[in-house]
């Protein structure tokens, strides 16, 4: 697993081994990253279930100026540590060693990019986008990516936000929701 671009490109990824969480390929990232235009210009990023905080540090490798990485799994946060610091710019990321609902009252600030990507076992991406939206922790023009298995059916809206984009690749889903349809 590597960063796939930016000014991080390249950069090996650690991530946990075992069951525990389930690492983006770098596949699925660049697939991700693409969908969303590829490169920013700036914006804060929130990786939700971080796991190795993949997400999070190749959206600041592509340009976003800060990312916070909520992971509640104590092996999983020390690689996350272990991958921020092989940026040699920890100053761009916040590690919440929480669980995502703790992590979730606790935020503040508005994101432009949030990456939900629970166990697949756990979706539970349409209350957390709920509890999100009601503390308004979103930009106008926020984008918010979901992965899942497949299969998952998520629906069309939550609150004000719509499907924007949605690609399947393998056994993976990603889908897009945004305001800004």
């Amino acid at each position: 697993m590597r960063i796939v671009a930016g000014k991080y490109g390249g950069r090996p990824l650690k991530s946990l081994e075992g069951a525990t969480t389930r690492p983006t390929t770098d596949k699925i990232k660049g697939a991700v990253f693409n969908m969303l235009g590829g490169f920013f210009s700036e914006g804060r990023a929130l990786d939700l279930y971080a796991g190795s905080g993949a997400l999070g540090i190749e959206a600041v490798s592509r340009g976003c100026n800060f990312a916070v990485l909520v992971e509640k799994d104590f092996r999983a946060q020390k690689i996350i540590e272990e991958n921020i610091e092989m940026t040699k710019e920890n100053e761009n990321f916040q590690l919440i060693k929480k669980p995502a609902e703790i992590a979730i009252e606790n935020l503040t600030g508005k994101f432009d990019f949030i990456f939900l990507d629970p166990p697949y076992a756990k979706e539970m991406m349409v209350s957390d986008i709920q509890k999100m939206s009601e503390k308004k922790l979103f930009t106008k023009d926020v984008l918010i990516v979901c992965e899942t298995e497949k299969t998952t059916g998520l629906p069309e809206k939550i609150n004000y936000l719509k499907i924007w984009k949605q690609k399947t690749y393998g056994i993976t889903k990603i889908t897009i929701y945004s305001n800004s349809n």
